[in-house]
């Protein structure tokens, strides 16, 4: 191990591998698995926060429903728990992706987009869920020249379509005054479109919103087998059924009860680090004043916030697929990805030489070729699901229960209306040839990093197919 590696690596030596949010002492115990048969209105499979806005909004709709939540594990335990804590306003994966896919549709879905963060927002305050709930914004920030062009060229279609409020272009002396790091050349700020959050507590709140408002959850409760009951569906659970009239499925990353629908999205394993409390010292020497997210610009992009307590979680840039996409415990940790994140951590902020990691944490987060979140109906209308949200879901899952509960009450409204809405991402295909692909376009995808943001053929090609891999 060469030299400068061996630092990286003893900034690691005391990191436990757990996710930093999940050993907060304020996690509740876990509610009791379900046993023999209950029968439900609304049954909710999942308890991510795509299943708890699912079972909330769906009493805030109709208190009288009776709305049923079983969780394989525990609420928030996956991806809703160990997440960056980056709640956006986009349900489109950004502005770009958005206006390549859904042009016509982009002045509603950012209207939506907002909307829901505001109620995010609202229900957070209104359940008084404790969640270090932050509008901070967020800066998307040039690392290469090439970036900084790119950046422009966003901000100027966003101020063509009338989407700029809120958005400021910085310079290399004005994104340093925000957070300085000798990496930054430039960036892109959007001062309303994000809060950070802490995730687990966002989770657990919601958890007990639910309960406070006659939703009956149950955990290490994992649903088995999905099939028609007469005029009802029946999940079969370890040890016991539920019969319900509608069921919402909020179970992502994790193998759909719908077998049609699997073939939409593949696991990717993303990985963080969380350092200790930095001191007002180190916090002096990044100037990092006012809390917002960024992300680097790189198609292998990073991820970093500063948290309540200041210290700076960073996660991203290796983006792995196992093979057959399995997913599995074994996968949640990766050292040599971890390595690899602790030296490019110190490149970016040389300045905080001698700062030492305390977690590293990783796990799968489901992607789709769109790179945004799709849905559908099965079962003749009684099922409901929404997957995709390629590490957006934070906000996204708030409109995505949304949809669900419109889709199973038959209803036409403004989002089921929606291009985005009404179609499905192309899929992956089958093994090996989804193995080969994604290899290929991960290898495309860091030459492009590494050659000035040019796109090689393989690159254009699944651009005119609509077709990506992302984190």
């Amino acid at each position: 191990m060469a030299p400068a590696a061996m630092t990286f690596a003893s900034s690691l030596s005391d990191a436990q591998p757990v996710p930093f949010w999940l050993e907060d002492p304020g996690k509740p115990a876990a509610l009791p698995a379900l046993t023999g048969t209950e029968r439900t209105d609304l049954l909710v499979v999942g308890g991510g926060y795509s299943g708890l806005w699912t079972a909330l909004l769906a009493k805030e709709r109709d208190p009288e429903r009776d709305v049923v939540l079983i969780e394989g594990r525990e609420v928030g335990w996956a991806a809703s728990g160990r997440n960056g804590g980056f709640c956006a306003a986009s349900l489109t994966h950004g502005l770009g992706n958005g206006i390549a896919r859904w042009p016509a549709d982009m002045p509603k879905l950012e209207e939506l987009g907002a909307r829901n963060l505001d109620a995010i927002e609202t229900a957070v305050a209104t359940y008084g869920i404790d969640c270090d709930f932050e509008r901070t914004g967020e800066i998307d920030v040039a690392t290469e020249p090439y970036q900084l062009e790119e950046l422009r060229e966003v901000y100027e279609e966003a101020e063509r379509l009338g989407f700029a409020d809120g958005l400021e272009l910085l310079d290399e002396g004005a994104v340093r005054a925000e957070v300085d790091s000798p990496a930054f050349l430039g960036g892109l700020y959007d001062r309303r479109g994000v809060a950070m959050l802490h995730p687990a507590k966002l989770a657990w709140g919601l958890k007990r919103a639910c309960l406070d408002l006659g939703v009956r959850i149950y955990e290490n409760t994992r649903a088995e087998e999905l099939a028609s009951s007469g005029d009802r569906m029946a999940v079969r659970t370890p040890y016991g059924r539920v019969f319900a009239r509608r069921v919402a499925l909020g179970t992502n990353v994790f193998p759909s009860l719908v077998k049609r629908v699997r073939s939409y999205t593949v696991p990717v394993y993303d990985y963080a680090l969380m350092t200790e409390p930095l001191s007002p010292a180190q916090l002096e020497a990044i100037g990092w004043k006012n809390r917002q997210g960024l992300g680097d610009s790189a198609n292998q992009f990073h991820y970093f916030r500063i948290t309540a307590d200041h210290r700076i979680l960073w996660g991203g840039y290796d983006a792995i697929y196992p093979f057959g996409g399995k997913v599995s415990a074994e996968m949640d940790h990766r050292p040599e990805t971890y390595l690899k994140l602790a030296g490019q951590f110190f490149e970016y902020f040389p300045q905080l030489e001698g700062l030492r990691f305390s977690h590293a944490w990783g796990g799968a987060i489901d992607t789709c070729s769109r790179f945004s979140a799709f849905f559908g109906t099965a079962h003749g209308g009684k099922v409901a699901y929404a997957a995709g949200y390629t590490g957006l879901g934070v906000g996204a899952t708030r409109f995505g229960a949304d949809v669900m509960l419109d889709l199973l009450a038959g209803e036409r409204t403004e989002r089921t209306e929606l291009e985005m809405v009404r179609t499905k991402p192309l899929p992956f295909p089958p093994e090996p040839v989804a193995w080969a692909g994604i290899g290929l376009t991960k290898w495309s995808l860091a030459r492009a990093d590494a050659n000035g943001g040019r796109r090689n053929l393989w690159l254009k090609a699944m651009d005119r197919l609509g077709l990506g891999f992302d984190s």
